[in-house]
């Protein structure tokens, strides 16, 4: 059992969702980090990057994730029950390099075909030696996380430092790069990546106020979406606003300021306004038009009030989602997100659109909602026949986001990850499939097997709520995909299982993918 004293606070965690990153100490031996970072030095000097295999060449790294400052940590974001991904790497910053890692600003290939606001994924920079800004360390921009397009010059760039077992916590999609080493050292840094595997239902960190503390020194305000993603945390909906006499004034003052020539000042309106609620729903027409609006941040501001207006806030989200560009759709789907349940009905109409981008928006948004009352489950299960891949990808994920999932859910997705395993077999040909894979994600080359990797991920979340046995036969077909991380998952969720026959398919899988860190092209035996 976790000692309560190393979850995260209020504070820290209301910095994490509105800047994206907090920076920990892991307090470990001086000697395991030198000798785990001399074990690094060899393997990258005599053996290259073994890339994901990190952890089992170097299987003391393990003990770096295993402290109470880490589970704590990790516990508090993403819930006790989080995982580790497959996916690991040690970024190597060598002296001299003009541009370590690419030298570019970047978010992480993500992991779903949408990116989440709210904190499904994680990831820890670890470093095993003092890291100085002379060292080069993966230099992070602060409150980035929720933005698609790179700030620049408008953002802060900061150099997180420390001795060693420095690590730093960070959204997922927070904006980061490397920073130029300029030392005579080389510089290691461990990435690890960890993701939720249910959503939350009760605050899982030393949760002491309801209130939302907002701390100073964020580029931009966004005030519904912080506590959209503060309440989701905290297993709460967002609570309705209480009306005013003195809101009508306002209202219509922050009407005008909507058209401001300030970017900041039309932000600063659009969240003023949701605050009010639903007292402000005459605003949505103009809230709509700013989903258009040339500057992220007060999109983003706009999409959110909407979803605080009530029953006119969502109607503008569907008719945005249903008939604005692909970019105004995909805000809307985050603003109809923090609508919740109220938007549920609207959205089941949407997903029998015609176009497969607007169905399989409808679906993330239901997935993101995590209901499964009504008619969600069963028309999620029937998009599992989408004729878009896309589309049938994302119910194949919000199906394993739901609460309460159930043996229907469970029977769908085993049947989902067996017929994505047959897709990868030689036998089956491209006009076998349903329809012919789509490049809807061409920036996501590391999965293979889009479908079948959500597939196992899902089963991973919901596996234990439904037919067992069923699951556990996909899961040992999946042991031998094609793909990495499908295989990767497939024994997580095996192992997470755990029941006679999940073992036993296990240490016959083991016994032939068992790894020997000792063993090298320098000692073969």
């Amino acid at each position: 059992m976790l000692d309560s004293k190393y979850l995260l606070t209020d504070e820290q965690m209301m910095q994490f969702i509105t800047k994206g990153y907090l920076v920990l100490q892991n307090d470990m031996p001086h000697q395991l980090h030198l000798s785990i970072m001399n074990q690094i030095h060899h393997v990258m000097h005599n053996e290259g990057n073994p890339g994901n295999n990190i952890l089992p060449r170097v299987p003391d790294i393990q003990q770096l994730f295993d402290t109470p400052v880490v589970k704590g940590a990790l516990s508090s974001v993403l819930g006790p029950d989080y995982y580790m991904h497959p996916h690991r790497h040690c970024h190597y910053n060598q002296p001299g390099n003009q541009t370590p890692g690419g030298g570019k600003w970047h978010k992480d290939g993500y992991w779903s075909s949408m990116r989440s606001h709210r904190p499904w994924w994680a990831m820890i920079f670890y470093y095993t030696q003092d890291i100085t800004e002379d060292l080069g360390p993966t230099a992070i921009m602060p409150g980035t996380q929720y933005y698609e397009k790179f700030l620049g010059d408008q953002g802060e760039m900061l150099l997180p430092t420390g001795k060693a077992g420095t690590m730093v916590l960070v959204h997922f999609d927070l904006w980061h790069k490397a920073s130029l080493n300029v030392s005579e050292l080389d510089r290691y840094m461990l990435k690890f990546q960890f993701l939720r595997l249910s959503a939350p239902e009760y605050p899982s960190w030393n949760h002491q106020s309801k209130e939302m503390i907002v701390p100073e020194g964020t580029p931009a305000i966004h005030l519904n979406l912080w506590q959209d993603v503060w309440d989701w945390l905290r297993g709460e909906p967002t609570a309705k606003q209480v009306g005013s006499p003195k809101n009508e004034e306002r209202v219509l003052a922050l009407r005008q300021e909507l058209e401001a020539e300030n970017a900041a000042d039309r932000g600063r309106a659009a969240d003023e306004l949701g605050r009010i609620g639903a007292e402000a729903a005459s605003c949505a027409p103009s809230l709509g038009l700013l989903l258009n609006d040339p500057v992220e941040t007060t999109a983003l501001n706009a999409a959110y009030a909407l979803g605080h207006l009530g029953t006119q806030g969502i109607d503008m989200l569907i008719k945005q989602i249903t008939e604005g560009s692909n970019l105004i759709a995909e805000r809307a789907a985050y603003g109809l997100q923090g609508a919740g349940s109220e938007a549920i009905p609207e959205l089941l109409r949407v997903m029998k659109h015609e176009n497969e981008k607007r169905r399989a928006l409808a679906v993330f948004v239901l997935g993101m909602i995590g209901s499964s009352e009504g008619e969600v489950v069963p028309s999620l299960i029937s998009s599992l026949q989408d004729q878009s891949e896309w589309v049938r990808r994302n119910a194949v994920e919000s199906l394993g986001m739901l609460k309460q999932a159930g043996d229907q859910v469970v029977s769908a997705l085993a049947k989902v990850l067996k017929d994505a395993l047959r897709y990868e077999t030689d036998d089956a040909s491209e006009s076998d499939q349903p329809e012919s894979k789509k490049s809807y994600e061409s920036d996501q080359p590391y999965i293979t097997n889009k479908v079948g990797y959500t597939a196992a991920l899902s089963l991973l979340r919901t596996g234990k709520s439904g037919d067992v046995k069923d699951a556990v036969r996909s899961l040992e077909q999946a042991l031998y995909s094609k793909d990495r991380y499908v295989r990767a998952y497939a024994a997580e969720t095996l192992t997470h299982l755990r029941t006679d026959d999940a073992v036993d398919i296990l240490i016959r899988y083991y016994r032939t993918s068992r790894w020997c860190p000792d063993t090298s092209k320098a000692s073969t035996f």
